[in-house]
């Protein structure tokens, strides 16, 4: 799978069902997700975050965050409130259409579409945070690779990241599932007896490789945070240039 699979399962996800896609819910399905109380989630997400973040010593103050693969700006909106600017990214057309409409920030998120399998369209040091949240195990390995390499490239040295990635398979059925059932199997069970709109993807980026990915930055925490009954997912907050 490259990246215009990942946009076209992505467009359809959200053109159908937006809020759902990026917060999966089954009691959300079929638009049952409240604008508020969707925005909240993004809330309750991230301002534990940017306090993990004081306690480190890491959080920018004031300054610019780039949301890679903001979706509906869930997490977008949650950043406004404690930075002077988002810039949120996806692949998706019509999620960025959600997300404009959903814009609660007076104008300080900037929405932007971008479809390569990099961040060129920002120049060098241009970010004093990136935050990512459950977005990279949607990608291919190589790709999401690629673009925790652009963070690095992208972010001031002194600045920080946020990186919420699934570590590892739980060993509970459906963990298992995710780990030795073929992908058409899965694409088959998603789409058919679950009836997503198009499959999800799922791919792990344990600690030691994402470091190796990173060489001039510190991962200065790893906490284990919501995973569900599939993953064990882990929020790394990186020190960039120390």
């Amino acid at each position: 799978m490259g990246l215009e699979q990942v946009r076209r399962d992505w467009t359809r996800l959200g053109a159908a069902e937006p809020l759902w896609a990026v917060c999966v819910d089954p009691a959300k399905r079929d638009g049952g997700w409240d604008d508020d109380e969707f925005l909240a989630s993004g809330r309750a997400a991230v301002d534990p975050a940017v306090a993990r973040l004081d306690e480190l010593g890491l959080r920018p103050r004031g300054g610019r965050v780039l949301d890679f693969g903001c979706g509906a700006g869930r997490l977008s909106n949650a950043l406004a409130a404690h930075f002077d600017r988002v810039v949120g990214v996806d692949i998706s057309a019509p999620m960025l259409e959600q997300a404009r409409r959903l814009d609660r920030s007076g104008g300080r998120i900037e929405f932007v579409l971008n479809e390569r399998p990099d961040l060129s369209l920002f120049e060098d040091d241009s970010f004093d945070l990136v935050y990512t949240d459950l977005v990279l195990q949607h990608l291919p390995p190589e790709l999401a690779e690629g673009y925790v390499r652009e963070f690095a490239r992208v972010v001031r040295p002194g600045g920080a990241m946020v990186l919420g990635v699934p570590e590892g398979e739980r060993r509970t059925f459906k963990g298992l599932v995710f780990r030795y059932a073929p992908w058409p199997l899965v694409a088959w069970a998603q789409k058919t007896l679950l009836r997503y709109p198009a499959p999800m993807r799922m791919h792990t980026l344990r600690t030691e490789r994402l470091a190796g990915l990173l060489p001039q930055s510190r991962i200065a925490a790893s906490d284990e945070y919501w995973g569900g009954d599939h993953w064990r997912h882990l929020r790394h907050y990186v020190a960039v240039g120390g």
